[in-house]
């Protein structure tokens, strides 16, 4: 061998010697970190999520507000997540997501070492490997790594990252790896999870997605707004075929599937989640709002926690329910219209503009930027382009001023509607206004309160019944004093008092204000305190004045208490408050909450049988006849219809021996209203939403249809049957308008 091959190979060797130096000093090293991480011997910062944590991970779970009939009506959340169990998960969306992101998922424990320098390349340099394993990328989902400038950090976290997916995979089954992976992955749309996905981009649950389904949301994964089928549906579909190649190219699809599949167009059936959309609206922000202090109160987060909230909500009664509202609304839009052409129906109250001016967020974003008024009324005088509320069209685009869409907010007609079983108390509907987007007062809820009318007749009724005094008993149809109020000479809507003395049959089937009123004066000197005090018992929680006006109505109410109260005499005299949640889940499905109902006797069962009798005479004959003969509602049916003095307020409150339902309709200003009583009645305004809503819930077989109000059993000691009382001085004759056909 010459000299120069025994340099050469000398200084051959040396390079050797140095090269497994460096490589065994790197694995030292590399092992060293791997087991200093391992065992947490790091700052902070570095450190792993703890076992705990592996064992039970937390993600932002959206509380789920569900149905008595187990219909999802909406949910509350900071992020749209909300679980799915590995059996709800279409087989096609494993074989899409196996296929594209970890063909050997199910060989490997965490780390797929035949990738491994690859990815350790890449992520050195910075680059973004995308060869991560699943358990990898469930890691990353569970427990987001800091980012860091620093290559070293980088290597760090991805060590971490490989030693999270190991532990995960320690203590989980691939099955569980896989779900967890689906329900913790980021879809857009403000979908989090495959369930939010599977709702929000195609309205189906997981189990439900078809091969093209599957793919594409599997293929969002790689770019939630790149290929997001909602706004860049190319994009998308080239991205869900490409998931549809590699199902072939891996055996989950023929050939002639994956053809057929890829031929196909994206049908997405689009419904991203939002509160101001869904069933119920308005009584999911009441129950929102209510929860919200439950949670706080029993360490509980409404947004994060996952809870199932359980309501007695019917869904197929509230659709009905928003149906029939919406329906009649979207009428009376149109007469009122037509009734005030051509003059503002605010009339002189232009105060009312100057107030929802000031309310608007425009003019406090104008305050907060210290203009003046001058400069203020410029900016709601000029014509902007703006999104406005029909009734008839929906959402449409236009240009006007705002002070011109403030008037033009003014005029629509609002109405709170609440239904529910009057023998367990449960609200099956809950229609709180208009529009929840754009009409968010509610008025259902306590806090909402409009004078009653007519409405508030039986409870005087009630005290006369309840002290023994017959419906078949005759009262003056002539004007009464009052002891004390000399000033008080209420008289009739029609101011007609020729029609002659009645029972208080027809006194309440008519609605006649003076009948109303000898009855109360009839009771004594107290009999307001009295009626106030059965109103009480009944669930009337809103203040009544001891005047004798109150019995004619003039007293704020909700319609939940209103509703509440005639649902006692439904059933059989016993108050049950209303109730409209069922129970409260945690994640797990432990139930964490069941509230208790309350209720009490209110009044005895011949009281409560009698004025359902009476109630019965308005809907066969009297105010709201058109219940019986032109909407057909079936079986015993009762109510009572409300309209205060000048119009702005119209209510109906119907009730079935296994359904009450109360409606109020009007304007948010009391200031603005029809004006002629066959507009402005409660049986124009009101009782229809009742009639039409009954109907179909009668169609459906959404409540039972019972043909008879049930006697007491106790034998009755009233006369009912006014052919058989026994005073000489009957109601009726020729010259009587009331007198029945």
């Amino acid at each position: 061998m010459s000299l120069i091959n025994q340099i050469f190979d000398k200084k051959y060797n040396k390079y050797i010697k140095w090269l497994w130096i460096f490589a065994f000093s790197g694995i030292f090293i590399l092992s060293l970190l791997i087991t200093i991480l391992w065992k947490d011997w790091v700052p902070t910062s570095y450190k792993l999520p703890p076992l705990e944590e592996l064992e039970n991970p937390k993600t932002l779970l959206a509380s789920e507000v569900y149905s008595s009939d187990g219909v999802l009506m909406g949910k509350y959340f900071l992020q749209n997540r909300s679980n799915a169990n590995f059996e709800e998960l279409s087989p096609q969306l494993l074989n899409a997501l196996i296929a594209t992101e970890d063909i050997r998922f199910y060989e490997h424990s965490g780390i797929d070492n035949n990738r491994l320098f690859t990815i350790i390349a890449y992520n050195l340099i910075g680059r973004r490997q995308g060869g991560s394993t699943i358990t990898q990328q469930l890691a990353k989902n569970l427990f987001p790594r800091k980012r860091f400038k620093h290559i070293h950090q980088k290597v760090i976290t991805k060590l971490q990252e490989w030693i999270t997916a190991i532990r995960i995979e320690q203590r989980y089954t691939k099955q569980e790896i896989l779900t967890m992976y689906f329900n913790t992955v980021e879809f857009g749309g403000n979908a989090f999870g495959i369930r939010s996905a599977s709702k929000v981009f195609f309205g189906k649950t997981p189990k439900e997605l078809n091969a093209p389904e599957a793919a594409l949301l599997v293929g969002m994964l790689k770019g939630i707004t790149k290929f997001n089928p909602n706004r860049n549906p190319a994009s998308a579909l080239n991205r869900r075929n490409t998931v549809l190649n590699q199902m072939l190219k891996n055996g989950y699809l023929t050939e002639n599937e994956a053809r057929k599949f890829k031929n196909e167009a994206i049908k997405l059936n689009y419904q991203e989640d939002d509160h101001n959309e869904g069933l119920a609206t308005y009584f999911r922000e009441h129950l929102r709002i209510e929860l919200m202090e439950w949670a706080e109160e029993n360490g509980f987060n409404l947004y994060k926690d996952g809870l199932k909230i359980y309501t007695t909500i019917n869904a197929k009664m509230q659709a009905q329910a928003e149906l029939a509202v919406n329906e009649h609304l979207a009428t009376m839009q149109k007469k009122f219209y037509a009734h005030w052409k051509g003059r503002e129906p605010w009339g002189s109250h232009k105060e009312l503009l100057e107030m929802a001016m000031k309310r608007s967020d425009r003019y406090k974003l104008c305050k907060e930027q210290n203009l003046s008024k001058t400069e203020i009324d410029e900016q709601f005088n000029t014509v902007v382009k703006m999104k406005v509320y029909s009734s008839a069209r929906g959402e449409i685009d236009t240009m006007m001023t705002p002070l011109d869409s403030l008037k033009y907010y003014k005029y629509f007609m609002q109405c709170g509607m609440m239904s529910m079983d009057p023998r367990t108390g449960q609200v099956k509907a809950w229609v709180g206004g208009n529009n929840y987007k754009y009409f968010k007062y509610d008025h259902v809820n306590q806090n909402s309160k409009r004078q009653v009318g007519s409405t508030f007749k039986p409870f005087v009724y009630t005290l006369a019944v309840d002290n023994g005094v017959s419906p078949c008993t005759i009262f003056p149809n002539k004007p009464v004093q009052f002891e004390g109020y000399p000033d008080y000479k209420p008289g009739n809507a029609d101011e007609q008092y020729t029609t002659g003395d009645m029972t208080m049959f027809r006194g309440l089937q008519f609605s006649v204000n003076l009948i109303a009123l000898n009855v109360l004066k009839s009771l004594g000197s107290d009999a307001i305190k009295q009626v106030i005090n059965i109103a009480k018992k009944m669930g009337v929680e809103s203040p009544m004045g001891p005047y004798p006006a109150t019995a004619l109505g003039t007293a704020d109410i909700s319609v939940f208490e209103m509703t509440g109260a005639f649902s006692t005499f439904a059933n059989k005299g016993v108050w049950i408050k209303p109730n409209y949640l069922l129970k409260i889940t945690d994640k797990n499905g432990n139930i964490i909450y069941e509230p208790k109902v309350e209720s009490r006797e209110a009044l005895n069962e011949q009281t409560s049988y009698v004025m359902c009798k009476m109630l019965e005479k308005v809907t066969a004959h009297g105010t709201a006849a058109k219940v019986k003969y032109q909407y057909g509602v079936q079986g015993a049916v009762g109510g009572k219809t409300g309209t205060t003095q000048n119009y702005s307020d119209g209510w109906f409150i119907g009730i079935t021996p296994t359904l009450t339902t109360g409606i109020w309709t009007g304007f948010e200003d009391r200031a603005i209203h029809f004006r002629s009583m066959d507009l402005g009645s409660g049986s124009a305004m009101a009782m229809p939403i009742f009639g039409n809503y009954m109907k179909a819930v009668q169609a459906q077989k959404l409540a039972e249809v019972v043909p008879y109000w049930s006697e007491p059993k106790s034998e009755l000691t009233l006369e009912l049957d006014c052919d058989k009382f026994k005073p000489e001085t009957k109601p009726g004759g020729k010259d009587d308008p009331f007198t029945e056909e």
